[in-house]
Parts: C-alpha cells; structure tokens; sequence
C-alpha cells in the first residue's frame, strides 16, 4: 500500500482527496494537517510515502514545510506533490526550488491525482506531466546560470544527454526511442545520475542540472 498524507486548510477537500485516493485500492491516506507546522509533525509520525501539499494556508504555508521535510535526512524523506489552484506563481517556483516532486492542480481529474500519487511513490517524478513541466520551464528561464565544470564532470555525455532530454518532458521510453537505446539503457543511465548527484527523483534531477548549468540553454 502507497501511505499519503493529506495537507490542506480545508477539511471538504481532504475528504475528497481521501475519498478520491482510498478508492484506487492500493493507497491508504494515513494521516492529514490543516498547515504548514502540523504537516511536518504529521510526516514524522505517519512516515508516508507520499504528501500531498497545498501551498497557501492560514498558520504556515506548505513552501517552508516542503523545504524542512525534503531536508530530513534521516530515513527516506516522503516525494511531496503540490497540490495548488495557483498555477505558476511564485509559491510554486519555491516548492519547486524547495524539494517538491511534482504539481498538479485541485480541480484536475480523479485518476489524474491517483496517477501522480503512484508515479511519486515509484520514485519517478512528474517531469513529463504538463503542470510539472511548465513550472521546470518557468523556472529554467529565471535560473540561468552559468555552467558549472565541477558538476559537468559528474556525469557522463551519455548522463547528461538523458537528463537533458529528460528536462524535454520526455519519458524513458520516448528517451529510449530518442537515442536508439532500450529504455532499460535509459533507466540504467538515469539511476547512476541520480545517485550521483543524490537526487531522489526525475524533478530533482532536472532541477539540479538547471542550478548548475548543464541544461541552461535547453
């Protein structure tokens, strides 16, 4: 079973979510907060799998809990997808900045938010997911930066190249088809990148090689 749990300010959302989720038969929503503070209480004790975070709510917003709970370092830290109505605003360049794996919507469809749980929860992001996408975008443009040689050598030409066409939006397979390759190349090749640079997921992948400019003119 994939363990969620629910941060939002208001209580009819976190029983639809509940509701939403529980229904798909392999997530159990263990817990839920109605702020930034108690979501970080709330994450220690339930030790989800996943989180799934609103940005703005009265008593301390999601972005500083996002950033102190992706900063944990003991035990494996929850994948935390932002669940917001704000699109691409300045909340969202943070979590993003912040540690969070993934956006998406709240009126968005009821197997759209089943999906993203189950892809945060197998450790793949949201990279090619359209909210996601746009914000890593958006995001690239205002952190141009210049490229950094020390981490250019951490990866190889053909790390690098995937993760370039990974911050594309693409999948492995489409990565695969891209390069010739079997998409067990392409996991192969993005897993010892990701261990690398120690990043938990696709997003903070592309996240990291943006920061350091190895993607910058992507």
């Amino acid at each position: 079973m994939i363990k969620v749990l629910l941060v939002d300010d208001q209580a009819v959302v976190r029983a639809g979510f509940r509701v939403l989720l529980e229904d798909a038969g392999d997530i159990e929503v263990v817990g839920e907060a109605s702020n930034g503070p108690s979501a970080v209480v709330a994450a220690a004790q339930f030790k989800p799998d996943v989180i799934c975070m609103d940005v703005r709510m009265p008593g301390g917003d999601g972005l500083a809990a996002t950033r102190e709970i992706a900063a944990e370092r003991e035990g494996e830290t929850p994948a935390i997808l932002i669940v917001t109505t704000f699109g691409l605003d300045e909340y969202v360049f943070g979590a993003l900045e912040a540690g969070a794996s993934g956006f998406i919507m709240k009126d968005c469809e009821p197997e759209e938010l089943v999906d993203a749980v189950r892809k945060l929860a197998d450790g793949k992001g949201l990279v090619d997911q359209a909210v996601t996408h746009r914000v890593i975008a958006e995001f690239a443009k205002r952190r141009r930066v210049e490229p950094d040689p020390v981490a250019a050598e951490m990866l190889t030409t053909r790390e690098r190249e995937i993760v370039l066409l990974l911050a594309r939006g693409m999948s492995n397979a489409e990565i695969a088809k891209e390069l010739f390759v079997e998409p067990s190349t392409v996991k192969s090749h993005l897993g010892r990148a990701m261990m690398k640079i120690g990043a938990r997921d696709r997003v903070q992948t592309v996240v990291w090689a943006y920061e350091h400019g190895l993607i910058a003119g992507a």
